[in-house]
Order: structure tokens, then sequence, then C-alpha cells
């Protein structure tokens, strides 16, 4: 059986034999995906509820179920509530029962629902809500132990009362611990060179591993190094740097990333300065694989070769990749321009998308292609090469200046409402160009290639962390 709904993207196929689930596709809306599990794995006949069956759990018996924890409720001890980590029912209830937990944080710590992707959050709630009855308090989680304050209510401080360094947001807002810990400064970094463009000094101990020494570790302790190629392109003078780069530091793999960009696998650490300045020295810098920033603009060839390409998707692309590289926003940024509706490169399960049609450009945001998979949403269409750069500058600053550390843009619109960042982005003219500005602001202190600066010698922290953050070990 299958249901579909265009409109808002959602997608169910249920597959029977004898009267019994044996299979299911779930795409947009996934809520029903533990029930149709259960049914899969018990094996029990649905024979009288075939007819609503597709409609989900909450649906059975004429119509929604009264009471919302019902369908929890009706899970077992052995279903799976938190896919990434393998996490049943019965775990979560043991532990909140004999560890005497009461929050989410809690449950995370102790079993680690929920504490992957994000996604089960909702469900690993309902199991806190359904086993603690009327004492349980859905409460703003803190960013970390250090504090009780969530992430938005310190984005809020931060500006208000004008907190420019790390010390003064940990003294003024009560920080518990006087170092902070490997969750909070990473994200308190983020806000306050997003906040305070030009007059913070990025804190490179407060990132990740993969941030502080521009490459990204590899299981076996060498690195991952990926120079930019704005737009997926590149010439035959790079790619012959390129390969005698790979010879002279017998650098192991060479692969061709989904980004259509070249990864040099299993760079040595003590190689990775001495690689950097030859890359440097042909022209290219870092691809800042390792961001919590912009990574790529996938393009396809667009009209200059496709002959079904409608506008230039190749150079608008590049413009675009040369307009937002080196910008840091909460989690990683990729995107993508095609040059046609047939959508080659991707664009409408990336983050931000821009489809090229006849009359101009459809720009979409919101896409995930991970551990949640869904497709993007129209922000709007505009006519101009200018209007899209303007519209996709104006909704990247909104989302850095809104954002949560780590939260995706999917995650992000999800929480202010896709109507809501259409009515401030798109529809009013004069915001828009407000944020627009001042994403380009703050590119005049963000367009710095850390290989080159390495390189220099201008960046003087080492590459080994601070010992009491593990940042390692948090990454």
């Amino acid at each position: 059986m299958v249901l579909r709904n265009a409109a808002n993207g959602t997608y169910k196929r249920v597959i029977l034999k004898d009267n019994r689930v044996i299979g299911a596709v779930l795409y947009g809306d996934v809520a029903d995906g533990m029930w149709y599990n259960e049914l899969l794995k018990s094996g029990d006949c649905v024979e009288d509820i075939r007819d609503t069956l597709i409609f989900g759990q909450a649906y059975q018996g004429g119509g929604a179920a009264a009471d919302p924890l019902a369908a929890v409720a009706n899970l077992s001890d052995d279903a799976e509530i938190c896919g990434c980590n393998g996490i049943c029912k019965g775990t979560i209830v043991d532990a909140i029962t004999e560890k005497g937990l009461t929050s989410l944080g809690e449950v995370r710590a102790h079993t680690k629902a929920s504490a992957s992707c994000g996604t089960c959050t909702g469900l690993v709630e309902s199991v806190i809500a359904l086993t603690l009855g009327d004492s349980f308090e859905k409460k703003v989680e803190g960013m970390c132990g250090c504090t009780d304050l969530g992430h938005g209510e310190v984005r809020r401080l931060i500006k208000a009362q004008g907190l420019k360094s790390i010390p003064a947001v940990m003294q003024e807002l009560e920080w518990k611990t006087p170092e902070g810990c490997a969750k909070c400064r990473p994200a308190l970094n983020y806000y306050l060179l997003s906040d305070w463009p030009g007059e913070y000094v990025d804190d490179q101990q407060s990132r990740f591993i993969n941030e502080r020494v521009h490459a990204n570790i590899q299981k076996d302790g060498t690195y991952s190094v990926v120079p930019r190629m704005f737009g997926g392109m590149t010439t035959s003078s790079e790619l012959r740097a390129i390969a005698d780069i790979v010879d002279r530091y017998d650098i192991p793999s060479v692969k061709v990333t989904g980004g259509q960009r070249i990864d040099l696998l299993g760079v040595k650490k003590e190689d990775l300065i001495p690689v950097w300045k030859d890359l440097n020295d042909a022209g290219m810098i870092s691809g800042a694989a390792y961001a919590k920033g912009l990574r790529t603009v996938k393009t396809c060839v667009g009209k200059e070769w496709c002959r079904f390409g409608t506008q230039d998707s190749t150079g608008l692309g590049i413009k675009l990749e040369q307009y937002l590289w080196g910008s840091w926003s909460p989690a990683k940024l990729k995107l993508a321009v095609t040059g046609c509706p047939r959508n080659c490169a991707e664009a409408t399960c990336k983050d931000i998308g821009v489809i090229c049609v006849d009359s101009g450009y459809q720009i979409v945001y919101g896409g995930a292609a991970g551990l949640h998979i869904q497709g993007t949403t129209e922000l709007g269409s505009v006519k101009t090469e200018e209007e899209v750069i303007e519209v996709v500058g104006a909704l990247t600053q909104y989302y850095r200046e809104t954002g949560f550390y780590l939260e995706r843009i999917y995650k992000w619109a999800d929480r202010l409402g896709y109507d809501h960042i259409r009515e401030t982005i798109f529809d009013d003219p004069e915001a828009r160009k407000a944020y627009a500005d001042r994403f380009a602001f703050s590119q005049q202190f963000a367009q710095v290639d850390p290989w080159a600066e390495r390189v220099a010698g201008t960046d003087a922290h080492e590459f080994t962390p601070m010992a009491d953050l593990k940042l390692e070990a948090a990454e």
C-alpha cells in the first residue's frame, strides 16, 4: 500500500504478505516507523486494521488517538527508539526508574538515546513523560553541564549584555566551571565570532581538532587534505600540481569527493604544512572540508555545455562560492546550483539550493541527505544572479545569527518555521538587504586562507589540544 502527499513531501509504502507487514518505506513523515517495525518483528496479523494501516498508529479505531502518549505506550520494551545508538524503550525506562533520571539531558548522558542525530528526541521525551507521568516537566536543556542556560538564552544575553569574550560570558552568566568544557567552548567561540565580527578574535583552542589543524583526522591518525575547487572546476596545472604532491609525499589515496573536489587521504601530520605550501604555490587554498561553515557549492555544466541547461549554473556556483568561502556557520553548509529542473547537481537535498529555470532562479533550502532525509522547501524565485547572491547571503546570515551551534539548517528551519523565514528574508526587501550587508561586512574578516597563515607562521597555535578540553574525544 502506498500513500503519497506531494504537497508536503511525504511518502509511505507498506508491504504486506498474508496480511502481515514484511516491509515499510517512509519519507518525510517517519513518526510511525517504530510502529511499523514492531508489526514487522512481531508478525501479527493486520487484517482487522488493513484499511487504515497506511495512515499510521494514531488512526487505528477510526480516528486520532486521544492520548498523545498512546503510541509510545503500545510499543514493546524491545522497540528500538534511537536507531543511531540501538537504544530500545526498555533500556530507557529501566535507566529512568533505576537511576532516578528526570530530564532529557540525564537520559542522554546515561543511555545515549537521542545523543547523535537527534531526530528521535521527541520520541525519547515521550518515553520519559510516559514513565514519570505528571512529575515530568519538559524544560529547555542547558548547553552542557557547565550552565543551565540553553543555546537561545546564551545567544540573547551575549548580544544584550555586549559580552565579547569567553571569560566574560562565563563570568557574567555564572558558569559553573571556570574553563568550560568541550561542548560549551566551541559553541561560545562560534556565537562570539558570529555576533562580533572584526572585534572578537577566534579562539583556535576552542575548536575541534579538525578545525584546529585545518584537515580531517582519519581513523589511523593521518589526515585528509582537500583543496578548494570553486564550483567543482579545476585546471590542468592544478591537477599536475596535485599529482606531483601525491608522489612527493607518498600520499596513499586520492579520491574524487561527492562535492566535486579531490581529497588527498593519508597525509602524515608532519607533512601537513609542506603539503599546504605546495598547494598554495599552485594557487589553491583550503577547501574547509573540516569546517562548521561553507563546504562546497556543487554545480552541473549548465547551458554552456548541456542542451537542457537554462542558465550558467557553473558560473553562478563559482560566484556564490567565491562570495561565501571562509564564512563560519552553526554547522556545515553545503550548496548546489543546478542548470535545469533535471537537478544533476542535486540542489533539492542541500542546505541551500538554486534551480535554474527559463525565467530565472528558484531558491530552495532545508534539505538533508544524511541520517535524516528530506527534500528542500522553496524560499522564492528571482530573475537575476545578483538577486540570488543577495538572498543566499541574507539567508546564510540569518541562519548564522539565530542558529544554535551544531544545528543543521533544516533543524533550524523546523524550529523557526519556514513561513517566518520566508517573511523575514524573502518578502521583506529591507530586512533582506540588512542581513546581506551584515554578511558582506563579516566576510572582510573571514576570507583568510588558514593554510597560508600556517605556512607563513602567523598562526602560533599548536596542533595539540588543551588536555582538559579533550576535544578529539568530543568530536
